[in-house]
C-alpha cells in the first residue's frame, strides 16, 4: 500500500506481446502491447499481490524487463500502439 493507504500502482514490462484478453488472468490489470513488449499496469494491494503477478509472468515463461512503482500523480505510460488481442 502507498503511504496514503491506497493500493500502489505498478507498471510491469515483459518481452513479447500478450493480448488484452490476459487482463482477467492478471486480476483485471491493464494489459497493452507496446511494440514487441507488453505493459501490465494498475493498482496492486500490497507486495504479496505484486509477487503474485510476477509469479504468473514467470509461469508464462515471459522475460521480465522492468517493474516500476508509479508515483500517485504519475499517469500510466501510454504505449501509443493500442491494445492487442
Amino acid at each position: 500500500m502507498s503511504a496514503a493507504g491506497q493500493p500502489a500502482r505498478y507498471e510491469i514490462r515483459v518481452e513479447g506481446v500478450l493480448g488484452s484478453r490476459w487482463a482477467t488472468w492478471f486480476g483485471g490489470l491493464q494489459v497493452q502491447a507496446a511494440g514487441t513488449q507488453t505493459v501490465i499496469s494498475g493498482p496492486l494491494a500490497d507486495q504479496a499481490a505484486l509477487h503474485g503477478v510476477l509469479a504468473k509472468i514467470r509461469d508464462l515463461g515471459l522475460d521480465l524487463l522492468s517493474v516500476r512503482r508509479l508515483d500517485p500523480d504519475e499517469p500510466e505510460t501510454s504505449t501509443g500502439t493500442g491494445t492487442s488481442t
